[in-house]
């Protein structure tokens, strides 16, 4: 048996064992060989074989035969194809991708290799379908794009971690769970502990305290890993001051990590007033401060959305009174019982905006000392939407004269009149339907009423169709 050295170079005499193939045999070994492969006459295609299924699909087959294989690809390829002409019988093979037009309009990229027959013109050219090797390209270089955007944003993400790291005033620290390691410091951290301890990134979170502290830092860590923060109670630390830790933990690169804040012993009801101002600005009534002359000290956003100012905090030195209530009395009559009883609960009233236009609204009041003076605080609620759905509805109208006197000073005698004559016509109704045995027909002819008109009342005062 001949060794694979032997068989190797057995292969560069290839007539020895192709002499005995017939031209039809051949032809098969050429198309399976190939996705592609075309008999030429001077640059002309006339035959072809397809061995690629997706090839066959595009219909190159039929529309090939009898064209110039110039003509058969895109416009960048054909001095590719005029290369792959030129070939020799003496030339070695070599290869050229192309691009052949495409019915769906994206182009197919087929590599060639183009070999002679003999002296005369007469070529067989073999391609390959690059389009799986395309394909493959592609998901690659959009693999790439993802991981370089990726990249970028880790980058971007730790850039502004390292920014705010370092930018916030309060003393922050990095620390390891299981050790206590201290992992990083900000700026300010670094000042909070110098001389207390030499080299603060690398120690223990227990090194600028006091020894009596350690347990107490063992338990707000584990408080804080059970319920995902803690704040310990005072520390001292080893040197001149005490200070309150508040452990938040954690997790990066599979490893638990805790965000220690050094605070002052008063930080933490600094911080729950801070964040009891932001709770008060964003809720969605109108709350203002004034001064016991109606100038406007603060005010939250739905203060400004109510009267439409465009800026946050442009009421902030106008008088209270350019907004609220009809007229000076309606003032003069807030601030008196406010003055009378320290409070004043859901007076009815109206909040112009800067415009001029009116909502009706309920304001509760209450005074505050600040210093040598008052100030008062006003919550302002806009009920114009729920009194105007209460007036349509049959159930929520006044249903006798003491109730209709009892909205005067909540609302203006053009709507205490509207409200009558609501209440009129809906106890006529209801005694011509009972009369009637509810008859509509016979209690809109007593009523004096078309039938339609009957029925857009009995809809408005809510009664049943």
């Amino acid at each position: 048996m001949a060794s694979p050295n032997e068989r190797l170079v057995s292969f560069k005499s290839p007539k020895r064992f192709l002499a005995d193939l017939d031209p039809s045999a051949t032809a098969k070994v050429v198309a399976s060989a190939a996705d592609v492969a075309l008999i030429l006459d001077k640059g002309v295609i006339k035959d072809i074989a397809l061995g690629n299924s997706e090839l066959s699909k595009e219909g190159y087959d039929a529309a090939w035969r009898g064209k110039k294989w110039i003509e058969t690809v895109t416009i960048e390829s054909r001095p590719k194809i005029q290369d792959l002409l030129k070939t020799t019988a003496k030339m070695r093979p070599h290869w050229r991708q192309v691009n052949h037009p495409s019915p769906s309009g994206v182009d197919i990229p087929v590599k060639y290799t183009a070999v002679r027959t003999g002296s005369n013109d007469r070529i067989v050219a073999i391609g390959r379908d690059l389009r799986s090797i395309s394909a493959l390209q592609q998901r690659l270089v959009e693999a790439h794009q993802g991981l370089e955007r990726d990249y970028d944003r880790l980058r971007d993400a730790e850039t502004r971690y390292e920014t705010l790291f370092h930018a916030v005033a309060e003393p922050v620290l990095i620390v390891d769970a299981n050790t206590y390691e201290i992992e990083s410091a900000n700026p300010a951290a670094l000042q909070r502990f110098a001389g207390i301890t030499e080299t603060l990134v690398g120690s223990s979170l227990e090194d600028p305290f006091q020894k009596r502290a350690g347990r107490s830092i063992e338990v707000v860590i584990a408080k804080a890993l059970a319920s995902g923060s803690a704040t310990s109670d005072v520390l001292q630390s080893r040197g001149e001051g005490a200070w309150k830790l508040s452990v938040s933990p954690f997790r990066q690169d599979d490893k638990t990590l805790l965000i220690v804040r050094v605070l002052s012993e008063d930080a933490r009801d600094e911080a729950q007033s801070v964040e009891l101002l932001g709770v008060l600005e964003s809720l969605p009534d109108g709350l203002v401060v004034a001064s016991d002359d109606l100038l406007i000290l603060q005010a939250n956003r739905a203060f400004s959305e109510m009267v439409r100012l465009s800026g946050h905090r442009q009421a902030i030195g106008r008088r209270l009174d350019d907004f609220l209530g009809r007229s000076g009395t309606d003032v003069n009559v807030l601030l008196s019982s406010m003055r009378n009883h320290g409070f004043v609960r859901n007076f009815a009233t109206v909040l112009r905006d800067q415009f001029g236009a009116e909502e009706r609204v309920e304001v509760s009041a209450v005074t505050a000392p600040s210093g040598e003076s008052e100030v008062y605080g006003f919550s302002i609620r806009n009920v114009a939407r729920r009194l105007e759905t209460g007036a349509r509805i049959g159930e929520q109208l006044p249903s006798s004269v003491d109730q209709l006197t009892g909205l005067v000073g909540k609302v203006s005698l053009k709507e205490i009149v509207r409200e009558s004559t609501d209440l009129i016509e809906r106890l006529c109704i209801e005694a011509a339907l009972e009369i009637t045995e509810d008859n509509r027909a016979s209690a809109a002819e007593m009523l004096g009423l078309s039938r339609q008109g009957l029925y857009s009342k009995l809809k408005r005062f809510g009664f049943d169709a």
